[in-house]
């Protein structure tokens, strides 16, 4: 039996501030060990990880609170506000990782026990990965936004990681220490681009940006479909956490009873809720098209 979306949101902030734990302990030991730039940009990025992590369990439980009599549309924006959040507190340590990066390349200093360091980004990849993936999965089941951030979090530690790794070897190969210094620039300025995507999202959910094109057509196509419809318009839509609204007017018959009327509305949003099951729909009946008078 498949789980359902909100006991999959609740596993996925408990994976993730798990994971994040294990890895700052790891890496703080690694750059204490190394003195590597990078593997100090890849520490701050699994920060960011715990803090976001922290911030989007508290949101999804917020978000899944049900409408009550102070909040009739629910609690689903606390998720974008999460979300804002997180985009703040990136580029933050972006900007601070940019600006530590530039005090070493004015003083170069070689990494040491690289060795080291490279077995933690191992472990690091292989436990990012595997949360990855589990997020991506709730992200499709359940469309949160809080868990999709927090899985931009971790994908751009993945790289930082993964560039760790590079820099390291190679700082200790070709004994370049500038290598090291490098690659955390580079990852300072994908936190600050990861960061900037986070938070254009939330905000279009804040300020009730329309659905994605592809779904306000599939919600015209289901409509249209239907035989007694002669036209929509009106149509307006936006989401707060797991709920999509959608609004519109039909036009139908005019020469239709209300009861007849009323049974064709209640089987288009019965086929509205079939292609969105946590949409609410809102449907005003026409017996003309608005833009064209009667």
């Amino acid at each position: 039996m498949a789980m359902e979306p909100q006991r999959l949101m609740r596993l996925a902030t408990m994976a993730s501030t798990a994971v994040a734990v294990i890895l700052i302990v790891a890496k703080g030991m690694a750059w204490l060990a190394t003195d590597s730039m990078s593997m100090l940009s890849s520490l701050v990025d699994t920060s960011l990880d715990l803090i976001g992590s922290l911030v989007t369990f508290f949101a999804v439980r917020q978000a899944l609170v049900p409408a009550d009599a102070d909040h009739r549309f629910g609690h689903g924006k606390a998720e974008a506000l999460a979300g804002l959040v997180q985009a703040g507190f990136i580029a933050a340590s972006g900007c601070a990782l940019l600006v530590a990066v530039g005090e070493r390349l004015g003083n170069p200093r070689q990494v040491r026990e690289e060795s080291l360091g490279l077995v933690i980004s191992a472990l690091a990849i292989a436990l990012t990965l595997g949360l990855v993936a589990f997020q991506h999965h709730v992200v499709r089941r359940s469309g949160s936004i809080a868990i999709g951030a927090d899985m931009a979090h971790y994908r751009t530690d993945l790289a930082a990681t993964l560039a760790t790794g590079v820099g390291l070897f190679a700082a200790g190969q070709l004994d370049q220490p500038l290598i090291d210094s490098g690659v955390a620039g580079l990852v300072a300025i994908y936190l600050l681009h990861g960061g900037w995507l986070v938070g254009r999202a939330s905000l279009d959910v804040l300020m009730d940006r329309e659905l994605p094109s592809d779904e306000r057509r599939r919600v015209l196509d289901i409509v249209r479909g239907d035989p007694d419809v002669r036209g929509v318009h009106e149509l307006r839509t936006r989401s707060s956490g797991l709920t999509k609204f959608i609004q519109l007017h039909v036009v139908l018959d005019p020469a239709l009873t209300l009861a007849a009327a009323h049974a064709i509305s209640d089987r288009i949003q019965t086929a509205l809720r079939q292609a969105f099951p946590q949409a609410e729909i809102i449907l005003h009946v026409d017996g003309w098209d608005d833009r064209e008078g009667r």
